[in-house]
């Protein structure tokens, strides 16, 4: 995971020092520009962190407790319902946890789902939905090749871009694939030099299963829990 992590910063790094003004691949047809990922996507994200940082719209992640640490996790994302649902295991000082969250951003409720006991706990949901995308005011650094275009399927032409939070508190470096708008890595640090890094993977453009962004049965007589509210980062251990 480690190396990964190098990887995408110097791979990053490559591109924000560059001399050469950014310009699109041969393979391109026109200069990239900021895009939204598709409304509908699952698949899985590997998540290393050394500290929990607040992502905005740009990444849609998962969240990782203060120490060094990494998540695998599944997620199905529906922007027209603003529904999100996370399914994860998390690797923390030697101990390992699942979660199963489902986020109802319309009807601000986010189920924490226990399968293996058939139980969930319902919360009020705060904050507004992000959709997956790329700012409009983030800077291009470069259109590259992961891979090689030298035969036919061994390379895909991805952007990389960067920009800050909307607090201007984090700086980020996104890589999205330029044709379909698909999320490949984001890297975000702060200040005090804190990372995360989100890698994405097996990517499916639309939902197999409309049911898996709907509360399983045995949810429907949660009750809201009082005193409370929760959000896309404090759903997790």
């Amino acid at each position: 995971m480690r190396y990964l992590l190098w990887v995408t910063l110097l791979g990053l790094l490559a591109e924000s020092y560059s001399e050469e003004r950014p310009h699109p691949h041969p393979h391109s047809t026109y200069p990239p520009r900021p895009c939204k990922c598709p409304p509908e996507m699952q698949g899985s994200v590997i998540l290393t962190a050394r500290r929990f940082i607040h992502l905005s719209s740009y990444c849609l992640c998962l969240w990782i407790s203060n120490g060094d640490s990494y998540e695998f996790g599944t997620y199905t994302y529906d922007e027209i319902g603003q529904r999100v649902r996370f399914g994860d295991f998390i690797q923390y000082k030697n101990q390992t946890f699942s979660d199963d969250v489902l986020l109802l951003y319309k009807e601000q409720v986010m189920y924490k789902i226990n399968n293996e006991n058939q139980t969930c706990s319902k919360q009020k949901l705060t904050g507004p939905f992000q959709p997956m995308e790329i700012p409009d005011d983030s800077t291009l650094l470069g259109q590259v090749v992961l891979g090689s275009f030298s035969e036919p399927g061994e390379g895909l032409l991805v952007n990389s871009w960067s920009g800050k939070t909307p607090t201007k508190e984090d700086k980020f470096f996104l890589i999205f694939t330029e044709f379909g708008c698909l999320p490949i890595s984001i890297l975000s640090y702060d200040s005090g030099n804190d990372w995360t890094v989100a890698s994405y993977f097996n990517i499916i453009v639309g939902i197999k299963d409309p049911s898996q962004l709907t509360p399983p049965p045995f949810c429907l007589n949660a009750t809201m829990e009082s005193g409370g509210s929760g959000t896309l980062f404090s759903a997790f251990p």
